[in-house]
């Protein structure tokens, strides 16, 4: 049993969407007192209560302050240990948190590293790693500049949303400028544009490092490529597909070793990240899209399992009761291949039973959503697999949705 003084460790995770149960499984099973915070609309979703010690819900619109007065609350007759940020919105609140009674863990300004595109792009380049060109719009003649620069077309990037949340594709300066000045005005003059980051598109093939990390070390990391980039499956609709790349291959070894020099350039000292990387059509070299300080989300961390054997959350919570005592370095427990197949479904309750291939080893059970997970010792048997499904899901399930302005 963890203990802090004689005594378990007493964690409390915040999670303002449905994640990590993994997590509070492995924490409560070696003995933690568990407290799961969570906004009031996600009360009633199946989080693991026999693993919780508590179960907190604040109100939806439930900002910082309220946050930090209930860890204080809690204090008063439970002395806490971790404040843990199992999904990206609340990465900045759980380090708000843990400053206010000096808990270990990622500190507000480290957190927002991995909350900001911008300072996130600007710390990769500093350390040498390539990233799309890019300028914050800001200072109109300085974006006038880049466009001048950076022939188009760009994207116009949130800097503090998730994925392909808020992105849009421009072609014209034109674009930018009404973008701008559309932001600016539906705000009542407040300079929401600076919230903005246009950025160079760069056509090609989208990739995600997963990894665990410990005093700024990456113990263990995981590469995977989709099969559309995510941007282009929240837009125009579709099957998203993510796989495992393959093993030892170039591509492989890049990826790690860039994953690597990021994760020590943004400074994490322990936790989970989740990186994208981009591979250009024109040049072949791989370019930092964006990192977070989580576990990724739609199932990346259950296809990582099927291939490696690891779980990323219970490795993670093992970390924070350890308290960084951690081996060097995590060997996964086998090496096969595996991918995913996640898409809206036009029924509620989509039946996939119709799909009988001994390499499927997981059927996504969420409302409106069909998905397997399928696992092979090759990864060409693999990617028949995902190919073939990708084409049945068009006909059987998939369903169109306009882009969300926050994850579901």
């Amino acid at each position: 049993m963890p203990e802090t003084a004689n005594r378990p460790l007493n964690i409390i995770c915040l999670a303002t969407y449905f994640k990590g149960a993994d997590f509070l499984h492995e924490c409560k099973a070696h003995g933690c007192h568990v407290v799961l915070v969570t906004k009031e609309k996600m009360l009633r979703e199946d989080w693991p209560r026999e693993s919780l010690d508590d179960l907190i819900a604040v109100p939806n619109d439930a900002g910082p302050p309220l946050f930090i007065d209930l860890l204080a609350f809690l204090s008063r007759n439970r002395k806490i240990d971790r404040v843990i940020a199992l999904e990206e919105f609340d990465v900045v609140t759980a380090a708000l948190m843990r400053e206010h009674l000096c808990l270990p863990g990622l500190s507000s300004s480290g957190a927002k590293v991995f909350r900001d595109k911008l300072s996130m792009a600007v710390y990769s380049q500093r350390a040498g790693i390539n990233v799309p060109a890019f300028v914050p719009l800001v200072n109109a003649e300085e974006v006038d500049a880049f466009m001048q620069r950076v022939p188009g077309p760009w994207v116009i990037k949130p800097r503090s949303d998730v994925s392909a949340i808020g992105i849009s594709k421009v072609s014209e300066p034109e674009q930018v400028h009404r973008a701008m000045s559309e932001m600016n005005e539906r705000e009542n003059l407040r300079e929401r544009a600076s919230y903005y980051v246009l950025a160079r598109f760069i056509p090609g093939e989208v990739f995600h490092v997963d990894s665990i990390v410990n005093d700024g070390k990456v113990l263990f990391a995981g590469t995977n490529q989709y099969g559309r980039p995510p941007m282009q499956v929240a837009h125009q609709g579709g099957a998203y597909i993510s796989r495992t790349l393959e093993r030892g291959s170039a591509d492989e070894k890049t990826l790690l070793a860039i994953n690597k020099k990021l994760v020590r350039a943004l400074g994490l000292e322990r936790g989970a990240t989740h990186a994208e990387f981009i591979k250009s059509d024109a040049d072949g070299k791989f370019y930092f899209l964006e990192i977070a300080a989580r576990v990724g989300g739609a199932y990346i961390s259950d296809v990582l399992e099927a291939a490696s054997g690891i779980n990323l959350w219970r490795e993670w919570a093992r970390l924070e009761i350890a308290d960084g005592k951690a081996p060097s370095k995590i060997t996964p427990l086998r090496k096969e291949y595996a991918g995913i197949i996640l898409s809206l479904a036009k029924q509620e309750y989509p039946d996939t039973s119709a799909y009988t291939d001994e390499e499927i080893i997981y059927r996504v059970k969420k409302l409106h959503h069909a998905g397997l997970i399928v696992r092979a010792p090759r990864l060409e048997r693999v990617n028949q697999l995902l190919d073939d499904y990708g084409h049945r899901f068009v006909e059987d399930f998939v369903a169109v949705a306009p882009p969300p302005e926050r994850p579901e």
